[in-house]
């Protein structure tokens, strides 16, 4: 009898307590996931065929995505993401760490199928995070994204895909804009484009936007944004920074972080991050911008950063006072990608190292100097070999003698934690058995651990451990939604910079007459790895999207006035192997002006040099003689001046990088500039509808000597050009209907 009572007694508090602490949570199947919804609690996502199953604790659920029957600390979203991340990378084996210490290579996303070759990075190489391309369609983004979650919650820990984009925004100079329609994602204009509107509200807005789209891909970090300090104006990667001002960058670069990290309202769980909060990595530690002569260090002959201006420490301000500072909750940016030069004889130790390899650059610097404790990120495919000096291979700068393992073990030795464009793990695996052996077990295993760490609080924070999965229905609504589409459209216009106005000729109202010439676009190299591109004539806008704003007519004489589109100059990457097949270094001039250029004025000897490729130290090309592909453009702009006679020519350049204005800027009656637009933007701006406001991020340079005799490491020390009207093309430069503009920005930031 006594026994009946107790089991009594048991069954009728168990009940009580199941009423006290209920099952707070509801489960309805989706799209190829399940999704848990709870009341007062994270909701979580699922693949039933993955093996994974809900546990109840406290009536909550919880995914035992180790399927040990238990809610494991890491697994329980009540604690806090560093707690969690540091019981999950206890439990994880040395494979599955050196996995989730690589950054896939490029993956374009065709359709909703996961490739064998993804399946074999993602379980056999143990791969967590994958850079995302171009994607066939949003929705097969997500259906993408949710068979890749599928496929890696159904073994090890469960440890989902954090997936990443490079930059994905940009405009189509030839797409319209549309209010009432969206697009397949929202276009913005070019990051030089939104430090012409010298207003970081605006970047801070395309941040909200961007991540709400990045999210609804599935992607959970961006490689971005380009911080780099623009201090040399031949840099082929001009066009990804927000231009050359120290405050003018720094400011910028905490708007994009704040706006890319920050969750708010429902979307936020805890300090700023949610689930439409989006990793920024920040990049290029400690700023790529000043590349010796303006070449490029993706290639050995562009591998040195130098610094005549004795200037780091202003290089490093975009980071150490932007981005790692930020004004919202989350503080500062998650994680930082070097670049691939060799911050030239700036090691107190003498040794010259590419920036992922230098303990000087990562440890000292950036984790000690500037306490950034987040995740830090080769850039792609630094570990490589190469077979010469202009070949876009690998890029182990002031280490090619070494093999790719030990280049891993000198990288982990640094303080790096992710390896960019690496698939394989096995390099890593023989990096950790190197650290074994120099540093035995213990410091091992705690060195891997602490790389696990980082990289999993960036999958904690997010929410992808509680729910990666989208819904793809609902990601062709958001993504390039028509509010969305309009933002960015406001922001293109408010990026054209009108350099010139002679005689008020703009704005043309009243829909007159116009000639829109077409231009020769030279056949260009290939930038980068891409495809190279066959020369062609152009016409730069559709007929009938000009007839929208004027009557276009074909012949100059039957015109009020001339659009004339061009580029600014192109004249190379300061490599020419025509020049080593002549006896020559192979070292020749970036030239920023249309003309033929001789580099009268460079330097007698380069400041770095040395490769194993090459028996000398000395790159200078002084005295050498470039052409610019695209010379035809200048001449483009001059015939038209002849062609309209006294009647107003407007030129539009399509603009990336500073250039010498001398040559085009007196045939020319007005001049904007598009930092990568919609053409519709220009016509817009030309017919008055609306009214330029943008400024210079940059200098415009009198001449090439001035571009040659500037510190590659110093903001603002160029000559600048002054126009017929007496007008000076510098820095926070820009004019609107009423003239020169000298509002609040230009107080703020000339």
């Amino acid at each position: 009898m006594k026994r009946i009572f107790r089991t009594a007694v048991f069954l009728l508090a168990a009940c009580v307590a199941a009423a006290s602490c209920g099952q707070k949570w509801q489960e309805t199947p989706k799209d190829g996931y399940n999704l848990v919804t709870q009341k007062g609690g994270q909701d979580l996502g699922y693949s039933p065929a993955s093996g994974v199953q809900i546990l109840t604790k406290g009536g909550y659920a919880f995914k035992d995505l180790n399927r040990n029957g238990k809610v494991d600390v890491y697994e329980d979203w009540r604690k806090d993401p560093l707690v969690r991340a540091k019981d999950l990378a206890s439990q994880l084996s040395v494979d599955e760490i050196a996995g989730m210490m690589l950054y896939s290579a490029h993956q374009a996303i065709n359709g909703p199928e996961i490739t064998p070759a993804q399946k074999k990075f993602l379980e056999e190489d143990n791969l967590r995070a994958v850079l995302m391309t171009s994607v066939s369609s949003p929705a097969d983004a997500a259906k993408w994204n949710n068979n890749v979650q599928a496929f890696v919650e159904g073994f090890g820990h469960g440890v989902p895909a954090n997936n990443s984009s490079d930059p994905r925004h940009g405009a189509r100079a030839t797409a319209e804009f549309d209010a009432g329609n969206g697009g397949t994602i929202s276009m913005w204009p070019s990051s030089l484009g939104m430090a012409a509107t010298f207003d970081p509200a605006i970047v801070e807005e395309f941040g909200q936007i961007a991540s709400k789209e990045y999210r609804a891909l599935g992607i959970a970090t961006a490689l971005s944004p380009q911080i780099d300090l623009a201090t040399e104006p031949r840099w082929s990667r001009f066009n990804g920074t927000f231009g050359e001002d120290p405050d003018l960058d720094t400011d910028m670069a905490r708007a994009y972080v704040d706006g890319f990290q920050t969750s708010e309202g429902e979307a936020e769980v805890k300090d700023g991050w949610g689930f439409e909060s989006v990793n920024a990595m920040i990049k290029h530690w400690p700023s790529g911008g000043p590349e010796e002569a303006g070449r490029d260090a993706h290639y050995s002959y562009g591998k040195f950063a130098v610094y005549p201006g004795d200037n780091l420490a202003t290089q490093m301000r975009p980071f150490t006072e932007g981005a790692l500072k930020l004004n919202g909750k989350t503080k500062m940016a998650t994680a930082v990608m070097p670049y691939y030069t060799i911050s030239y004889g700036q090691d107190p130790s003498g040794a010259n190292n590419g920036n992922s390899y230098s303990k000087y650059i990562i440890t000292d610097l950036l984790r000690d100097t500037y306490g950034f404790d987040g995740v830090v990120c080769t850039d792609w495919g630094i570990t490589g070999d190469y077979a010469s000096v202009d070949a876009f291979q690998g890029k182990p700068w002031g280490n090619e003698t070494l093999s790719v393992a030990e280049r891993h073990f000198k990288v982990l030795e640094s303080g790096v934690d992710q390896f960019g464009g690496n698939n394989d793990k096995g390099p890593v695996l023989e990096a950790y058995q190197m650290w074994v052996d120099k540093y035995g077990d213990k410091s091992a295993r705690e060195r891997f651990e602490t790389s696990a760490v980082r990289l999993l609080m960036n999958s904690f924070r997010t929410g992808l451990f509680e729910n990666p999965y989208l819904d793809p229905a609902e990601t062709s609504e958001i993504v390039g939604k028509p509010e969305f589409m309009e933002a960015g459209y406001k922001a293109q216009l408010k990026s054209v910079v009108m350099l010139k106005n002679h005689g008020g000729v703009l704005p043309k109202k009243d829909r007159p007459k116009v000639y829109v010439p077409k231009y020769y676009e030279p056949a260009r190299q290939a930038m980068f790895g891409g495809r190279a591109a066959e020369g062609r004539w152009v016409d730069p806008v559709a007929t009938d999207l000009v007839n929208r704003y004027f009557e276009r007519v074909e012949n100059a004489k039957d015109a009020d006035f001339a659009l004339v589109f061009i580029n600014a100059p192109a004249s190379g990457s300061g490599y020419d192997r025509n020049d080593v097949a002549k006896g020559g270094n192979g070292y020749v001039p970036i030239s920023l002006q249309y003309e033929d250029y001789t580099a009268t004025y460079a330097r007698e000897t380069s400041i770095a040099g040395g490769d194993p490729f090459e028996d000398f130290t000395n790159r200078s090309y002084k005295g050498k003689t470039v052409s610019t592909s695209n010379k035809s453009q200048m001449q483009l702009v001059r015939d038209t001046r002849k062609a309209m006679g006294a009647k107003p020519v407007v030129t539009v350049i399509s603009i990336s990088r500073p250039m010498v204005m001398s040559e085009i800027e007196p045939y020319c009656d007005a001049i904007l500039l598009s930092f990568g637009v919609q053409n519709q933007a220009i016509l817009e701006t030309v017919c008055g509808a609306s009214e330029p406001s943008g400024l210079l991020p940059m200098q415009l340079p009198a001449n090439m000597q001035t571009v040659e005799e500037q510190f590659e490491d110093v903001p603002r020390d160029m000559a600048c050009h002054t126009d017929t009207d007496g007008n000076k093309y510098d820095f926070a430069f820009g004019m609107n209907w009423s003239g020169v503009i000298d509002d609040a920005r230009v107080k703020k930031y000339k």
